[in-house]
């Protein structure tokens, strides 16, 4: 028998959080985690549910504070704000 020390030891299917973006006013230079999983309890941001899984959030860092729209579906072409994947979806 062998270990893989890089085996998922938490395996998590990455699931829909809403159909529809999350407005968040960001602040300029402050480093944000993207939730990719879809299972976190603090939407749109990461709040570690994934660990040992695999998935890893999306650190975002913006350069002006302003209301950004983040996926919520966890499906865009351009992580980690929306791009409409959500009204694709069945």
């Amino acid at each position: 028998m062998t270990t893989d020390n890089n085996a998922i030891t938490n395996p998590l299917e990455i699931c829909v959080a809403q159909k529809g973006a999350y407005p968040v006013q960001v602040e300029a230079g402050k480093q944000y985690w993207w939730c990719t999983c879809g299972h976190s309890s603090k939407q749109p941001m990461c709040d570690g549910k994934h660990k040992g899984s695999g998935i890893k959030p999306v650190s975002f860092t913006p350069t002006k504070s302003e209301t950004l729209y983040f996926c919520g579906c966890k499906q865009t072409r351009t992580p980690p704000l929306c791009d409409g994947s959500h009204n694709s979806l069945k």
